[in-house]
C-alpha cells in the first residue's frame, strides 16, 4: 500500500508549516538585528522577559488552545453549543487575563527586585509590556489552534504573516529609534500581539456572538487543568532554566545561550509545523478508532517527522557554526559556536516525543501530565543544581538533554495501559538513538580539532543510516505514487 497525498492536503500542510512559524521566526529572522544593537548582557535580559511574558500567556491561554481544538470535533454538528462554548471560552480568558494582568501591575516591581537583586531586570516598562503582549498573544493563539482544526489554511496563513510582518517591522524600528535599549524587540511583539489579538477576537465574537455559559465551559475545566499543568511544567522545561542561570551565571551567558537556542529555532518551527500539518488527520484516525492504537497511516506521519528532523538536526550542525563564524562579528557572540552541536541534539528528542505525546490529548488522558512534568522538571533543575557551578553552559545543555530523554520515556510508559503502540523500533528509537551518542562521544573531540570534517561526517552517516532504514520505502515516494 503506498502513501499517497492529495494536493489539497499537500497545498494546506505548506501553508500550516510556513504560517505557524512565522510569528516564532521573526526571533531568527532578527537575530541579525538584536546581535548588532545589543550586547550579550542585553540578549539575556530579553530572554528574561520573553520567557516571562510566555508564562503570562499561558496563564490567560488556560489550556483553552488544547480544549478547543479537541471540542470543536465534538460541537461541530450542534452550531448553538459550538458558538456557546467558543465564546464563552474566550470571555473566560479575557478574565483570566484581566486578573493576571492587575496582579502583576500591583506587585510586579516588588517581585522582580526581589528576584533580580543583582540583574538589571526591572519590571518598569519592559515586564508590563511583556505581560500586555502574553494577554493578547494567548488570544490568537487559541482563534489560530481553532483555524486549524477547522482547515481553514487560508485565514491561518494571513493571520500569522500580518503578525509576523509588525513583529518585524516594528522591533526593527525600534531598535533604531531606540539604541541600546529593549524597546524595539519588546514593544515590537507588543504591538503584534495587540493587533493580533483584538482582531482575532472580534473575528471571534462576530461569528459566534457573546455568551458566557458556564456550565457548559465546566465540562471542558477538569480536562483543561491537567492540561494546563502539563503546558505549565513544559514551560518550567523549556524557559525556566533562563531564571535559574541568572543566579550562577553572569547575564552575558544567559544571552550566549539563548542565541545559541534561537538560531536552533528553525528546528522547532520544520518539526512542530510538519506536526500542524497532519495533526488533524491523526485526531480524525485515532477518535473513530474502538481500540486506540497507532495505525500504519499515522506511524508513516511520524516515521517522516523523524526522518526529516533527523537530517535538519545534522544539517544545522554543519552549517551554523560555519554560518556563525562569517557573519557575526562580536567576540561575545561567537561562544556560541561551540555550543550549538549540543543543543541541536534536543530536538531529536522533540520530535519523539510528538509522537508519544499525540494520544493524550486526543484521548483526553491528561492526568498523568502533571505527574510526567513534575518529575521532569524536578530532574532538570537538580541537574542544573549539581553541575552548573562546575560546568556552566554545558551542565544547563546536559540538563535540557537528560530532561528531554527521560520525557519521552515516561510518555511512552505513562499511556502503555490506554495506548497500543505498534511501530518500527529503528525508525523511531534506534536511528537517532545511534545517531546521538556519535555526537556526544565524537564532538568533544573532534569537535575542538576537525569541527567542520566531523560535523560534515554526522551529516553523511545520518543520511546513509536513513537510507539503509528506508530501502523498502524509496519507491513511494515516486511522483505517480504520491500524488492523486
Amino acid at each position: 500500500m503506498g502513501l499517497r497525498i492529495s494536493k489539497h492536503f499537500l497545498k494546506s500542510s505548506v501553508m500550516y508549516t510556513v504560517a505557524g512559524s512565522l510569528p516564532m521566526a521573526s526571533a531568527l529572522v532578527l537575530l541579525p538585528f538584536y546581535v548588532a544593537h545589543l550586547s550579550t548582557a542585553d540578549f539575556g535580559a530579553l530572554s528574561i522577559y520573553f520567557a516571562f511574558s510566555y508564562f503570562i500567556q499561558l496563564l490567560t491561554t488556560y489550556s483553552f488552545d488544547t480544549s478547543l481544538y479537541i471540542h470543536y470535533h465534538e460541537f461541530k454538528s450542534d452550531r448553538l453549543r459550538l458558538a456557546s462554548f467558543t465564546s464563552s471560552a474566550f470571555l473566560f480568558m479575557l478574565g483570566i487575563g484581566a486578573c493576571v494582568g492587575f496582579l502583576f501591575f500591583v506587585s510586579g516591581d516588588l517581585l522582580f527586585r526581589h528576584v533580580f537583586v543583582e540583574q538589571s531586570i526591572a519590571f518598569r516598562p519592559y515586564g508590563v509590556m511583556a505581560a500586555v503582549t502574553g494577554i493578547f498573544q494567548a488570544l490568537f493563539k487559541v482563534h489560530g489552534n481553532l483555524l486549524q482544526t477547522r482547515e481553514k489554511p487560508e485565514i491561518y496563513f494571513w493571520s500569522y504573516l500580518s503578525s509576523f510582518t509588525i513583529i518585524a517591522s516594528a522591533t526593527i524600528a525600534g531598535l533604531y529609534l531606540f539604541p541600546q535599549t529593549l524597546m524595539g524587540p519588546v514593544g515590537g511583539r507588543m504591538l503584534a500581539a495587540v493587533f493580533s489579538g483584538g482582531w482575532a477576537l472580534a473575528r471571534i465574537f462576530r461569528e459566534f456572538g457573546v455568551h458566557f455559559d458556564l456550565p457548559l465551559l465546566r465540562q471542558s475545566f477538569r480536562f483543561n487543568f491537567f492540561t494546563f499543568l502539563y503546558q505549565f511544567f513544559q514551560w518550567v522545561i523549556n524557559y525556566f532554566d533562563r531564571f535559574f542561570m541568572v543566579f550562577f551565571l553572569p547575564l552575558g551567558l544567559v544571552g550566549v545561550y539563548d542565541f545559541a537556542f534561537k538560531c536552533l529555532l528553525v528546528l522547532e518551527f520544520v518539526v512542530n509545523g510538519l506536526h500542524n500539518s497532519f495533526y488533524p488527520k491523526v485526531v480524525q484516525t485515532i477518535s473513530v478508532q474502538e481500540e486506540k492504537r497507532s495505525t500504519l497511516e499515522v506511524n508513516r506521519y511520524y516515521y517522516g517527522l523523524i526522518a526529516a528532523t533527523l537530517v535538519l538536526v545534522f544539517g544545522c550542525i554543519l552549517a551554523y557554526p560555519i554560518l556563525i563564524d562569517i557573519f557575526i562579528s562580536k567576540e561575545e557572540y561567537l561562544r556560541a559556536i561551540d555550543v550549538v552541536p549540543f543543543i541541536a541534539l534536543v530536538y531529536i528528542f522533540r520530535a519523539i516525543r510528538l509522537f508519544y505525546l499525540a494520544p493524550y490529548g486526543i484521548l483526553k488522558f491528561t492526568e498523568p501530565l502533571s505527574v510526567i512534568y513534575v518529575i521532569i522538571s524536578a530532574v532538570k533543575i537538580l541537574i542544573m543544581w549539581l553541575t552548573i557551578g562546575q560546568f556552566g553552559l554545558y551542565g544547563v545543555i546536559a540538563a535540557s538533554l537528560g530532561a528531554a530523554l527521560l520525557e519521552v520515556v515516561m510518555l511512552k510508559v505513562f499511556l502503555r495501559r490506554r495506548f497500543v503502540f505498534r511501530y518500527n523500533l529503528w525508525k523511531v528509537w534506534g536511528t537517532p538513538i545511534v545517531l546521538f551518542l556519535i555526537v556526544i562521544a565524537a564532538e568533544p573531540v573532534l569537535g575542538s580539532s576537525a569541527p567542520q570534517i566531523a560535523h560534515a561526517a554526522y551529516l553523511g552517516v545520518c543520511i546513509l543510516l536513513l537510507a539503509w532504514v528506508y530501502r523498502n520505502e524509496w519507491k513511494f515516494f515516486l511522483p505517480s505514487k504520491m500524488f492523486r
